[in-house]
């Protein structure tokens, strides 16, 4: 009996379906709320994976940009140079003429092979999640859901050229949403051993915000008390601009710009980690 409990322990820590805590050792990370649907959002992640490699400009990208507008309340485009788009949603608050800003990038690296389950495809489909479940008027400020194209330097481009060539969606959004109160990126949230310290950059005081919420919704242990190095992303656009942003990003993530980035990387556990906490969040705003 002890060898079966055994294999059946090690089948759920490989399957992702047993809890793990930030360090990536099974713990008790499972959310004590149920705002967030996990599931729903995990089957959003497999959809985009199923497209296979979706660089910007891509036939791939475009067929995701389509079914992401219909997802998306009040979903429309918003043109990007280069004849890429992003793909803009609308949840209306209580508080006139105020608005804060949830952003995520849906083009993966121009890698052979590379389907960005984690790096693209985790931060969507918690985005467009949060846009579907979160009701309206329930918050002060309106949320404007942004899922960015063209956040990868395109094929050739060193990674050093980052934002002069890439972060392309988000700084046309930094732009037209330049009087954000606050901008909230998802970037690496679904990697199977989460944990998001602090990005180096990222504000402070909405930092600590996100930190109680994600205990309160008793997913604390993927949110570590400490801090990391700043990290150019598609926050950093709005930043320039004096919005105050953050960014969750595991930047420890393994499969960063490598194939073996795809689902057997990700988790529906973090995933949802990562969702609670920014519904909490979203509430506590206003």
């Amino acid at each position: 009996m002890q060898v079966l409990l055994g294999a059946v322990f090690v089948a759920l820590v490989v399957s992702g379906a047993l809890p793990l805590s930030s360090d990536g050792k099974p713990g008790s990370g499972v959310a004590r709320v149920n705002r967030f649907d996990g599931p729903a959002a995990w089957r959003l992640v497999k959809m985009q994976v199923d497209l296979g490699p979706r660089p910007a400009g891509s036939a791939a990208s475009r067929k995701l940009a389509a079914r992401l507008k219909k997802l998306l309340p009040h979903g429309h485009y918003q043109a990007v140079p280069g004849g890429l788009r992003n793909v803009v949603g609308r949840v209306p608050g209580r508080e006139r003429g105020r608005y804060v800003v949830v952003g995520a990038h849906y083009d993966t690296k121009d890698i052979p092979g590379f389907v960005g389950a984690n790096d693209g495809a985790g931060g969507t489909a918690a985005l467009v999640q949060l846009a579907r479940q979160l009701r309206p008027r329930t918050i002060g400020p309106a949320v404007v859901f942004v899922a960015f194209d063209g956040e990868e330097t395109p094929r050739g481009v060193p990674d050093d050229d980052f934002l002069s060539a890439g972060v392309r969606g988000s700084r046309v959004a930094a732009r037209v949403y330049r009087r954000a109160q606050a901008m909230i990126l998802l970037d690496f949230v679904a990697d199977r051993q989460l944990s998001l310290p602090r990005e180096g950059s990222s504000d402070q005081t909405l930092w600590a915000r996100l930190r109680k919420a994600a205990q309160s919704a008793g997913v604390g242990s993927y949110f570590p008390a400490s801090s990391e190095e700043t990290i150019e992303d598609d926050h950093t656009p709005f930043q320039q601009r004096g919005v105050p942003a953050i960014d969750l990003i595991d930047w420890d993530f393994p499969c960063w710009h490598k194939t073996c980035d795809n689902l057997s990387a990700v988790s529906e556990r973090s995933l949802d980690a990562s969702g609670e906490a920014v519904m909490g969040l979203l509430r506590t705003l206003g």
